[in-house]
């Protein structure tokens, strides 16, 4: 506990120090939340035609590539014991992340998956400081922790079940998903022209056939397989990130050095930005949920205090910024 404190110190210092520095400088204005980070389509954009409805079960029974199990679509669906399809790939889940509890506090598994690395609308929960997740839990309990964009029901969801959690279960929760390890799960692609795409809670959907569009200042988030990600939520299926042409480079300048207009991220986050201490990681993790939590902080939508010991760091990014530092954290080798 000593020691963790002493890190969280060390943090505050380097940030407050950061702080005082950049302060000289005028402040980057903010906008309303950015769309694509969210998961949704800028209000000028015409929305697409309404989605199909999700396939019904037909009470056949769905397999996947390497695994011994088999389930109905209710089952991989089941909020309160979803599909298991892998559980050589993770330590035996405590109840409340395989199976949750009552009506009330849904399987952690269903939305992250039993190893943790959830989907770019939520999150990857694995391989966090367990300080960390449960400070974590106890913001989304006591209402420092909201999302910027009030659609954004997820997040809503997360308070709800955090508030439900009993202390115990949360550090379960915490201590179980401390041991998975991240791997690989993200490739970053730069590109003037993306997929088409459709969006499905808050999820990028390639289209079927070949039609694109232009990019622009985005990153579109799309899984690599859509039916094994959408239908089956198969947790060995990654993302591949869609960047701008010269975003990774820009990201790099950014977050090895500052480019005068923030703090190195490697003085907190460790230099492979694998975490450090009590600090998360950031290497190979979904960048729409990066930008998502840096634009909530740097907007006060998340506080707490992690939050706050990052305001004075991201005061002065712009979306661009946000976007080119996700880019290259995301494009960071993990094994």
């Amino acid at each position: 506990m000593m020691r963790r404190f002493l890190a969280i110190v060390s943090v505050s210092m380097i940030l407050v120090a950061a702080g005082a520095l950049l302060a000289q400088q005028p402040a980057a204005p903010a906008t309303g939340p950015i769309p694509w980070a969210y998961g949704f389509l800028p209000a000028a954009v015409p929305p697409p035609p309404p989605a199909a409805p999700a396939a019904q079960d037909d009470g056949s029974r769905k397999s996947l590539p390497g695994s011994t199990g088999s389930f109905t679509l209710t089952e991989i669906r089941n909020g309160f014991g979803p599909a298991d399809w892998y559980p050589e790939d993770h330590p035996a889940m405590p109840e409340v992340v395989a199976k949750g509890r009552a009506k009330d506090v849904r399987a952690c598994s269903l939305c992250h998956y039993p190893n943790g690395k959830g989907r770019a609308e939520n999150a990857s929960v694995n391989d966090l400081p367990v300080a960390y997740f449960i400070q974590q839990m106890q913001d989304f309990r006591n209402g420092t922790r909201k999302s910027a964009e009030s659609r954004k029901a997820n997040t809503n969801a997360m308070i709800a079940i955090a508030k439900a959690m009993t202390d115990d279960e949360i550090k379960q929760t915490a201590e179980y998903f401390a041991k998975v390890k991240m791997t690989s799960w993200v490739k970053v692609v730069e590109v003037k022209d993306v997929p088409k795409t459709r969006i499905a809670g808050g999820l990028f959907l390639k289209l079927d056939g070949s039609e694109t569009e232009p990019l622009g200042q985005r990153i579109i988030e799309v899984p690599e397989n859509t039916e094994r990600t959408e239908m089956f939520r198969d947790p060995r299926s990654g993302f591949i990130a869609y960047a701008p042409v010269g975003s990774v480079k820009k990201g790099e300048a950014l977050v090895t050095h500052g480019g005068g207009k923030t703090t190195a991220c490697a003085i907190c986050h460790g230099a492979d930005l694998k975490g450090l201490g009590p600090v998360p990681g950031l290497a190979g993790r979904s960048p729409s949920y990066l930008v998502r939590q840096m634009w909530d902080m740097k907007v006060g939508a998340r506080n707490g205090v992690w939050a706050d010991l990052m305001k004075p760091v991201l005061a002065k990014l712009t979306e661009e910024d946000l976007l080119n530092i996700s880019a290259y954290t995301a494009s960071r080798p993990l094994n």
